[in-house]
């Protein structure tokens, strides 16, 4: 991955942001712009250098990971170097993330460096990282092809009186053995009733005949999330739930085709929400169609109710409608999907039928 590339990118936008450098603490923003792994790293940026900063804990795995930076090693926390590496590139207007530095490290900071004017920078890095490079996509690739054979295996595992847990645990297994790395996040595994809940903590509850199972889980993969939810049915499922998976199918194919490069996001979200509302259901859909996915599981750009996130081709976003009823069990179905030109390229194989085993 051209991580040079990335940081070139991001310093060009120094100037309309009146800085001579940025300070990334953010996670996901220093992997993204070094390939650094560890738990401890930033980045200062400037036009013409970037530092790398850590603690003695990576001094290898740095020089494996950066090996193209500068780097400096911290012994009392970062903000000393950060001051020092300051002073050293002649910068006084440095930004920081606002998402990324505790009060705590500001406040040291600028009892360090009282000359500095330290500035607060929004999603300046979480923006570059909207659209993914062909590396990228590779990952998330191989990720979601994990998830869709974590899928047709656990299929097979479902059986009377197994509980949302050890389905949960399974599908951990699962996911490792069809080549992840990891989970993306704790699976949702929800039976019956249970489904009626959006986010779903598994529990001891058995699986029984005609119970609906829904499925929220995802591979993980060189750093790279994938996100998909299917929802199954365990024997012949109730006749509302055959009717709700219906208009639930149909909501996600509206939104899939309304996803092309410079639609918004609430232009998507209002193509799957006006299925379900004429439906009679609009009540029982109480979240957003779907989300940025990458580095993170959520991140931009947002798909939501009157959403201003514009879509730009190379995103890769979630549509991911649901319908909710209290008592009876839900339906969601999701697929990440690559933002392209003329609409966009779905990435799961999984077949999205209801299922009735």
């Amino acid at each position: 991955m051209d991580h040079q590339l990335r940081r070139k990118r991001l310093a060009a936008r120094l100037p309309d942001l009146g800085l001579d450098a940025l300070l990334v603490t953010r996670r996901p923003n220093v992997r993204y712009l070094t390939g650094f792994t560890g738990s401890n790293g930033q980045v200062l940026l400037t036009a013409e250098t970037t530092v790398f900063l850590t603690d003695g804990r990576y001094i290898e795995q740095a020089r494996h990971e950066v090996p193209d930076l500068e780097r400096t090693i911290c012994e009392d926390g970062f903000p000393d170097a950060v001051a020092s590496g300051c002073g050293d590139l002649d910068a006084t207007a440095v930004g920081f993330e606002s998402a990324g530095l505790s009060y705590q490290q500001w406040h040291d900071l600028s009892d360090r460096a009282p000359r500095l004017e330290l500035a607060p920078v929004g999603d300046e890095v979480e923006q570059l990282r909207w659209v993914k490079d062909p590396e990228e996509l590779a990952m998330l690739e191989r990720a979601q092809a994990a998830t869709d054979q974590a899928f047709e295996e656990i299929l097979e595992r479902l059986a009377v009186g197994v509980t949302e847990r050890e389905i949960s645990m399974e599908l951990e297994q699962a996911l490792r053995a069809a080549g992840a790395d990891g989970i993306a996040f704790a699976p949702i595994v929800a039976f019956g009733e249970n489904a009626a809940e959006p986010h779903h903590d598994p529990n001891h509850r058995g699986l029984d005949e005609g119970d609906i199972v829904k499925l929220d889980f995802g591979a993980l993969v060189g750093g790279y999330h994938a996100d998909m939810t299917r929802t199954v049915s365990f024997g012949e499922p109730a006749a509302e739930i055959r009717r709700i998976y219906d208009v639930v199918r149909r909501a996600q194919r509206a939104g899939i085709d309304a996803v092309h490069p410079g639609a918004s996001g609430g232009d998507v979200d209002r193509a799957a929400r006006t299925v379900i509302e004429e439906a009679g259901y609009g009540e029982r859909y109480t979240h957003g169609l779907g989300h940025g996915v990458g580095l993170e599981i959520h991140e931009g750009p947002q798909l939501r109710k009157d959403g201003p996130d514009v879509l730009p081709p190379g995103a890769v976003v979630t549509v991911e409608p649901g319908i909710y009823v209290p008592g009876l069990g839900g339906v969601r179905i999701e697929d990440m999907v690559e933002v392209a030109e003329g609409g966009c390229r779905p990435l799961p194989a999984a077949t999205k039928d209801l299922v009735v085993l």
